[in-house]
C-alpha cells in the first residue's frame, strides 16, 4: 500500500488492546520508530478507567478509591451536603439539627434530641444538682454548682475529704426541712460558729481555702 498522509488514513472508531501504534524511542539518545499495544500505551495514562463514559465524564464515587458516597455530594451546611472548611481553617456555622443518636447524661435534665443548636435542649442545666433525700455527701462534681435541697425533714450534707483546695459550691434549703453539715475528714469554720442553713429559702456556700479546711458562709444558723 502507497504511503498516505496520516489524515488520509482510515479512522478506527474501536480500537484493540492488541493494536499497534508506531512510537519514537529513546528521542534523546539514539531515536528508533517502535510499535506499542494500545493497552500497554495506556497503562501509561493517569486515568485507566471511567467506567465506559464518553465525551464530558463526572467521575463517581466508585471510580475514586477512598472518598466514598462523600465524592459525589456538593460542598455546604444543607443537609446531605459535605461540610468545608472556610479560608481561616474553620467549620461553618451549622445548627446540628441533623446530628441523631446523640445521648448524653446530666445531673438536672437531658438532651431531648441531637440538636446543638440550643433551642431544642430542654430542661438542661448541668450546674444544678437537685436533692430531695435526708442526706447528701458532696462530690468533687459539685465544684462550682448550686445544690438545692428539698425535704421537709432534716437534710444533713456531708463535706468529705479530698474535694480539693478551691472548691467552692452553694446550697439552697428548697424544702422545711433544715440543712445541716457535717465534716467528715475536713474542717468547716463558720465567722459566728454556724453549721446550719437559717431556714426554708436560705442560701448559703462554702469554700475550700486550703485542702479539706472549708469556710461556711451566707444565711445560716447555730
Amino acid at each position: 500500500m502507497a504511503n498516505k498522509k496520516i489524515t488520509e488514513l482510515s479512522n478506527l472508531a474501536t480500537p484493540n488492546g492488541a493494536d499497534v501504534l508506531a512510537i519514537v524511542d529513546d528521542i534523546a539518545g539514539t531515536a528508533t520508530t517502535k510499535k506499542v499495544t494500545a493497552t500497554n500505551l495506556m497503562t501509561l495514562a493517569p486515568v485507566q478507567s471511567v467506567a465506559g463514559r464518553t465525551g464530558t465524564v463526572t467521575l463517581s464515587h466508585t471510580d475514586i478509591s477512598g472518598l466514598g458516597t462523600a465524592a459525589t455530594q456538593d460542598v455546604g451546611t444543607s443537609a446531605n451536603n459535605v461540610v468545608q472548611l472556610n479560608g481561616s481553617g474553620d467549620l461553618p456555622a451549622v445548627d446540628g439539627s441533623n446530628l441523631t443518636g446523640i445521648t448524653a447524661s446530666v445531673s438536672a435534665g437531658e438532651l431531648t434530641d441531637g440538636n446543638f443548636d440550643g433551642t431544642a435542649i430542654l430542661g438542661f442545666d448541668a450546674s444544678i444538682n437537685d436533692q430531695t433525700g435526708t442526706a447528701y455527701t458532696l462530690l468533687a462534681s459539685d465544684n462550682g454548682k448550686v445544690v438545692v435541697l428539698n425535704n421537709g425533714s432534716a437534710v444533713t450534707v456531708t463535706v468529705p475529704s479530698g474535694l480539693g483546695a478551691g472548691f467552692n459550691c452553694s446550697f439552697v434549703q428548697k424544702g422545711a426541712g433544715q440543712v445541716s453539715f457535717s465534716a467528715s475528714g475536713t474542717t468547716i469554720n463558720n465567722r459566728q460558729s454556724h453549721t446550719k442553713i437559717n431556714a426554708q429559702f436560705g442560701v448559703a456556700s462554702i469554700v475550700a481555702y486550703a485542702d479539706n479546711v472549708f469556710v461556711l458562709a451566707g444565711d445560716t444558723a447555730s
